[in-house]
């Protein structure tokens, strides 16, 4: 009884700690203002409704290789792009840039026609 020693935890480690990572600082001034600015996408496709207000549907082709049959397969997609002055009439081929949500569907808006459609070259004669 006189000299009874309590049985001890057994001391647990000290837990090592990874240094914190520092992020990369960004030198180029121009770089951070073109990221900013940022590289619009443009897409070239055919008007083929143009009955709303400023609003134009412009249906965009694209060729793409089968995975399995290895054979080229046009696939298309249509956007709803916003065209200020009701410029662009149906079978136009246009550009448009993406842009900042304008409605529930236009993301787009009209950058510039690139060639009329016949029928509005006709009816202008």
């Amino acid at each position: 009884m006189a000299t009874e020693k309590k049985a001890s935890a057994p001391k647990a480690a000290p837990k090592k700690v990874a240094p914190k990572a520092t992020k990369p600082v960004v030198k180029a001034a121009s770089t951070a203002t073109a990221n900013v600015l940022g590289r619009r996408k443009e897409v070239v496709g055919t008007v083929v409704s143009d009955k709303m207000q400023k609003t134009i549907v412009v249906k965009v082709d694209r060729r793409v290789r089968h995975p399995l049959y290895k054979k080229y397969v046009n696939r298309s997609r249509r956007f709803k792009a916003h065209d200020e002055k009701n410029t662009a009439k149906t079978g136009d081929l246009v550009r448009i840039i993406e842009s900042r949500p304008l409605s529930r569907d236009k993301r787009w808006a009209l950058q510039e026609i690139l060639r009329r459609s016949a029928q509005t070259l006709e009816i202008g004669v």
